[in-house]
């Protein structure tokens, strides 16, 4: 799976992008410009060495004239540069005197720029063309010169890519931080909590957006309550049908002769059971409208009592439940108590109805949650997996509907919980443990 680059990660990438590339850019101008402001200064100042030193000679040799002494002996080396080299020859190229080249240079004596494959030569010349200066510069001194101008606009660029990173970091950071924390704000919008966003802390760029997700928030609210309160409504109804039918069958079971009393008690036996898959249907929906999430913190402890007692009083629970809550154990969690006991109740149910009749059921509480041990034979890990499936059941012969573990895992999944199932159970070498971690 590909990873999403983060806004701030392509803001990054993309503005340091451009300034290194116009960086790059001005460093190629400055370099084609330094260029050629290089040659022009290179070959002034090779052309004025070249005429100033041709004004010399031509001097020299007439004061030497003037007291018979021979011209050319007399002149002395006008440079002591390591950069130019210069010679002084006559028209027949005869080289008079040189500064440590005594070859003749390769190019003609016309005054002027030349050059050849290492030098930048002028030459200077005097009116009657008996006597020419050459000097000559070497193209390695300009590229030198043209290397260490480019170097030094290069090295800032080095510093600037990653000062530009991190100065681009901080600020798409500051300033993608309130699309940070509208993300955040959302992320904490669930049934539970349908508080509206507050538009006017957001710039005018995301306050479409968070009006946007409040009318959504107000819709889905509104649907919820409705879902709410028809699951609610009908609990009632259908319970009250349910029940006067039941109440009437079990009337009739004891008014009509013996040969009928079984077809009653077979009708008595399915309205038990039509009247606890409705109970569990209307759990499992009541789940699926996400009863389970609160912004309140409740204290469980007396829920947990509570179902207890109610369970303990039924035929199915008498003196079967064993409770062990840890010393200081305290469960103080935001959620709903009717939500609690829904869970309780099913493990409590499944825990006694799928175990050996008159077998103990063991309840520990702790601060970390509650778990629930009930005797029964060991079930393979496939079967295991799947009980918190709708409509799965395990290797038992006892009724039931298959829904119970299925509205546990949904509720703790909302109650940001773990549902932990274990078979056999742990020290024990058979057994069903049923942990819910809060």
């Amino acid at each position: 799976m590909s990873r999403v680059a983060s806004m701030t990660r392509r803001l990054t990438i993309a503005l340091t992008s451009v300034v290194a590339i116009f960086w790059f850019v001005a460093l190629g101008l400055g370099v084609y410009v330094m260029q050629d402001e290089f040659t022009e200064i290179f070959d002034s100042g090779v052309q004025e060495t070249a005429e100033r030193l041709l004004q010399i000679v031509v001097d020299d040799i007439a004061r030497d004239r003037a007291d018979g002494t021979p011209a050319v002996g007399l002149i002395a080396p006008a440079l002591n540069s390591p950069y130019l080299i210069y010679q002084v020859r006559d028209r027949s190229g005869r080289v008079l005197f040189d500064d440590g080249a005594p070859e003749p240079f390769a190019v003609p004596l016309e005054v002027g720029f030349s050059k050849t494959a290492t030098h930048r030569i002028y030459t200077a010349g005097t009116a009657d063309g008996s006597l020419f200066v050459q000097v000559a510069d070497a193209f390695e001194h300009r590229t030198e010169a043209l290397f260490e101008g480019g170097t030094a606009l290069l090295l800032p660029l080095l510093a600037l890519i990653p000062t530009s990173i991190i100065a681009i970091i901080l600020v798409a950071r500051r300033a993608l931080a309130p699309v940070e924390r509208l993300r955040e704000e959302i992320l904490t919008k669930d049934s539970g909590n349908m508080a509206p966003l507050d538009e006017a802390a957001l710039p005018k760029e995301l306050r479409a957006i968070a009006r946007s997700v409040n009318l959504l928030l107000t819709r889905l609210k509104a649907a919820l309550e409705a879902e709410r309160e028809f699951t609610s409504n009908s609990a009632h109804e259908l319970r009250t049908p349910i029940a006067g039918a039941l109440a009437q069958t079990q009337r009739l079971a004891s008014e009509v002769p013996p040969p009928f009393r079984q077809r009653t008690s077979q009708i008595e036996r399915a309205l038990l059971h039509l009247g606890r898959l409705a109970e569990k249907l209307l759990q499992m929906s009541r789940a699926e409208a996400g009863i389970a999430i609160s912004d309140e913190s409740n204290d469980l402890l007396p829920v947990l009592a509570l179902v207890l007692e109610d369970m303990e009083r039924s035929a199915l629970g008498a003196s079967r439940l064993e409770v062990h809550v840890a010393e200081g154990a305290e469960l103080v969690r935001p959620i709903p108590p009717d939500a609690f006991a829904i869970v309780l109740r099913n493990l409590l149910e499944n825990a006694l109805i799928h175990s050996p009749s008159g077998s103990p059921v063991s309840i520990d509480v702790d601060a970390q949650g509650v778990r629930v041990t009930n005797d029964s034979v060991v079930i393979d890990a496939d079967t295991l997996n799947g009980l918190t499936k709708r409509f799965n059941r395990g290797p038992t012969e006892a009724s039931g509907s298959g829904l119970g573990l299925a509205i546990v895992q949904r509720l703790v999944e909302q109650m940001h919980g773990r549902l932990l199932i274990a078979s056999p159970a742990p020290g024990m070498d058979r057994g069903f443990h049923v942990e819910v971690r809060l």
